[in-house]
C-alpha cells in the first residue's frame, strides 16, 4: 500500500548533497555564544587536557594502537596525547559525513553547519494519550514513533527514542530495535549495541533488507550510536570495542561525550565544555587509530545539573547555552557535530515544555549545529516519549528552521514597482503577483497550531493542540509503510527472532 504522508512545507535550504540527489538544507552558525577569545581559550584547555591528563581505563589493545598512532602513557596509566598529533588526527578526519537513508533521497550530508533535527534517547517510558497515564515502552511503541517520524518533514533521522522493554534478551533487544526501526522508515536511523558482539548480526539483517551481502558497506543507512567515554576522562571499555566492530561493518559513527556539570564534569560552563571537548577528540584519537578518515559525527551533549537536587536538567537556560557552544566549537573545529536540546523537564506537553523545547533547538539550530539529538517527542528529562509530542514539536522545528533560513534579499525580492503600484493603486498587496509567487516559499504554515480568531475556534470545537494531535498520529499510522520489500522482510524473520507483530496484527 502506498504510504500517505501528511508533511508540513519544507524551507528552502542552501545547497548540499546527500544520498543520492542533490538536496538543500539550512545552515545555521549566525548565533555564536562564544567570542573568538573566548572560543580559542576553550579549544586550548581541551588540547591542555588531553596533553597533561589525558585519559583513562584504555583497553590494552586500545592503549597499544594509539600509542602506535604517537600517544603516550604516563606513569599512572593515563593515554595523553600532544597537541601535534591531535591536529594531525583531526586533518584525516571526515569532515562530512554521507548518511543516506534506507530510501536513497532522504540521506543527509552532515558537516559544515547544516541544520539537521532527530530524535535520539533512551525513554522507558510513553505518555497514553487516551489516559494520560504512563507505562513502559515497549517494541511496538518504538515502531510507532518512527512510523511517525517518517512523516514529518522537519524530522531528518531517527535515533532510537525508546527502549523496548518487553524484549527477553540484550540481543533481542538490538536486533528487533534496528528491525523495528529499520522497518518504519526510509530515512536515515541510529541504533545503540549492548555489546561488540551484536554488531554484526545488526549489520547481516541491514545488508538482507537491502537485498545483497555487503550492500550495507554502500548505503550505510544506519548509524552506531556509541558512548565512548565515560566522564570525566575515562574510555568505555565496552563503547571502543563497539566502536572497533562498527568500522570494520562500514558503519558510520556518532560517538557521545555526555556529562553533566557540577557531577562528572565542572560546575563552570567553560569548564565543562572543555572536558567535553577533550573526551570529544579523544573518541577521534579512537577513530584514527583504528581507521584513519573512517565517517564519524561528534555526539558533544554538556548536560547541566540543577545543583540544588544534582538532577539533570535538560531543559534549563544553561542547557540551551551550553548545547549551543558546543555547536559552535565543532564548527570551529570543522568536525561534524551533534547536540542535544529539546530536553524538556516538563512531564506533558505543557506551556513548560513548549519554551524549554523552543529555546533550547532553536539556539542549538542557529549555532549550526549538523544534528541536534534528543530534539523531538520527549518529556521528562528524556525519560518519556509520546508521538504527540512528536507531531507537535516537528511543527516547532519547522519554524524554527524557518528563522534559521533567515531573510532573502537578493534582487527583485525588494519590488519597487509593486510597491508603486499598491500605493497609488488598491491600498494593499494581497493580489500582488509577488505575494501570490512568495506564499509557499517564504512563509511556513502550521497543520496543529490554529490561527482562528476566538469564535472560529469555539465554533470548531475549540479543540487544543494536544486533541489535534491525537489526531494527526492515528491519520500518520493509519497505513504500512512500503520501502521494505515483503520478501526481503519475510527472509529476515525467517532468519532472525523477530518480536514486531506483523503489519496487520498490530493495533
Amino acid at each position: 500500500m502506498a504510504v500517505r504522508r501528511r508533511r508540513l512545507q519544507e524551507p528552502r535550504r542552501s545547497d548540499a548533497k546527500g544520498g543520492g540527489r542533490e538536496r538543500a538544507w539550512v545552515v545555521g552558525g549566525q548565533y555564536r555564544p562564544l567570542s573568538d577569545s573566548e572560543l580559542n581559550t576553550i579549544c586550548d584547555a581541551a588540547f591542555d587536557i588531553l596533553e597533561t591528563i589525558g585519559m583513562a581505563d584504555a583497553p590494552d589493545w586500545l592503549a597499544s594502537a594509539l600509542i602506535d598512532a604517537g600517544a603516550s602513557r604516563r606513569a599512572d596509566g593515563q593515554i595523553v596525547f600532544a597537541r601535534a598529533s591531535v591536529e594531525k588526527a583531526m586533518a584525516r578526519a571526515a569532515h562530512s559525513v554521507s548518511l543516506p537513508g534506507f530510501v536513497e533521497d532522504q540521506g543527509l550530508q552532515i558537516g559544515g553547519g547544516r541544520v539537521h533535527i532527530g530524535t535520539g534517547g533512551a525513554a522507558v517510558q510513553m505518555l497514553d494519550a487516551e489516559t494520560g497515564a504512563y507505562r513502559n515502552s515497549t517494541l511496538a511503541d518504538l515502531y510507532k514513533l518512527m512510523r511517525v517520524l517518517d512523516h514529518c518533514s522537519n524530522i531528518h533521522y531517527g535515533v532510537r527514542p525508546v527502549v523496548a522493554r518487553d524484549m527477553a534478551t540484550p540481543y533481542d533487544l538490538d536486533i528487533n530495535t534496528a528491525f523495528a526501526c529499520m522497518k518504519a522508515t526510509g530515512k536515515p536511523i541510529g541504533v545503540s549495541f549492548d555489546n561488540a558482539g551484536h554488531v554484526a548480526p545488526v549489520v547481516d539483517l541491514f545488508d538482507m533488507a537491502l537485498g545483497k551481502e555487503e550492500a550495507f558497506r554502500t548505503q550505510p543507512f544506519c548509524m552506531a550510536i556509541i558512548v565512548h567515554a565515560v566522564s570525566p576522562l575515562r574510555f568505555a571499555a565496552e563503547g571502543v570495542e563497539i566502536m572497533r566492530a562498527a568500522i570494520a561493518r562500514g558503519m558510520p559513527l556518532q560517538i557521545c561525550s555526555a556529562a553533566q556539570s557540577g557531577a562528572t564534569s565542572p560546575a563552570s560552563l567553560s569548564g565543562a565544555l572543555a572536558q567535553g571537548l577533550a573526551e570529544s577528540l579523544a573518541g577521534l584519537m579512537v577513530v584514527d587509530a583504528i581507521r584513519p578518515g573512517h565517517p564519524c559525527i561528534y555526539a558533544f551533549m554538556p548536560f547541566v545539573s540543577d545543583l540544588r537536587t544534582g538532577a539533570m536538567s535538560g531543559g534549563s537556560g544553561e542547557s540551551a547555552l551550553a548545547n549551543a557552544a558546543a555547536a559552535q566549537l565543532l564548527l570551529h573545529l570543522a568536525l561534524p557535530s551533534t547536540v542535544s536540546a529539546g530536553m524538556t523537564d516538563s512531564k506533558i506537553a505543557d506551556a513548560q515544555a513548549g519554551y524549554e523545547k523552543g529555546y533550547t533547538v532553536a539556539l542549538a539550530a542557529q549555532a549550526g549545529a549538523d544534528m541536534i539529538n534528543l530534539s523531538v517527542g520527549m518529556l521528562g528529562s528524556i525519560m518519556v516519549a509520546s508521538p504527540e509530542a512528536m507531531v507537535i514539536d516537528d511543527e516547532m522545528c519547522g519554524a524554527i528552521l524557518r528563522t534559521v533560513r533567515g531573510i532573502d534579499a537578493s534582487p527583485g525580492m525588494i519590488d519597487l514597482e509593486s510597491i508603486e503600484a499598491v500605493v497609488t493603486g488598491e491600498g494593499h498587496y494581497l493580489g500582488q503577483a509577488q505575494t501570490l509567487k512568495l506564499m509557499t516559499t517564504e512563509y511556513v504554515y502550521p497543520v496543529l497550531g490554529d490561527r482562528k480568531s476566538v469564535t472560529d475556534w469555539e465554533e470548531a470545537g475549540h479543540l487544543s493542540i494536544w486533541d489535534r494531535a491525537r489526531s494527526a498520529v492515528r491519520t500518520l499510522t493509519s497505513d504500512a509503510p512500503s520501502h521494505l520489500s515483503p520478501t526481503q522482510e519475510r527472509k529476515i524473520r525467517d532468519t532472525f527472532a523477530i518480536k514486531l507483530q506483523q503489519e496487520e496484527e498490530i493495533p
